[in-house]
């Protein structure tokens, strides 16, 4: 759930219901897969020091991820970026953003065995939508090598509704 931060949690089944399990792997160490990934972490590093997923796989993080581009010269900044954000540098900010985010979530779902369905939700998703069905996210959420197959029969849907608030209600 990419938003402020980068919240990852996992439902188990114990037989008789659901139990919900918190974690804290927003703070994991950012795994690049690419070699623009693994630049963009190195550029990150000298900044930051420790990258976190959630460095680049949040509201802020896409912040983190257009500096990199921009100052690697990957895409030109329109000069009338303030009024409109739809440039090549924006584009290319948003499609490695679905890349990582797709990364993340089937790593978290191939660590919990999620073979159940992964829910990506958060208020970044849902405004990303058109881009997460574009394919980057879902070949990046599938690569993982010998369990690829197994990956691409995981069900993957992105939660449109604010959860949090859902959640907070249903408690």
């Amino acid at each position: 759930a990419p938003g402020t931060g980068l919240g990852e949690a996992f439902l188990g089944w114990d037989g008789t219901r659901y139990h919900a399990f918190p974690s804290e792997g927003g703070h994991a160490d950012f795994a690049p897969a690419t070699e623009r990934e693994t630049a963009l972490l190195s550029y990150l590093r000298g900044r930051v020091g420790h990258v976190s997923v959630e460095r680049v796989c949040s509201g802020p993080g896409i912040l983190h991820i257009y500096e990199y581009l921009r100052a690697c010269g990957a895409a030109p900044e329109d000069a009338d970026l303030a009024e409109r954000l739809a440039g090549a540098l924006s584009a290319a900010t948003l499609g490695l953003f679905a890349d990582i985010l797709g990364a993340e979530a089937g790593n978290l779902a191939l660590k919990v065995l999620a073979t159940g369905g992964v829910y990506v939700a958060g208020g970044v998703s849902r405004h990303l939508l058109p881009l997460l069905r574009a394919g980057a996210f879902m070949r990046a959420f599938v690569r993982k090598g010998r369990m690829s197959d197994m990956m691409a029969g995981m069900p993957v849907h992105v939660v449109v509704r604010p959860a949090a608030i859902m959640g907070a209600a249903v408690f």
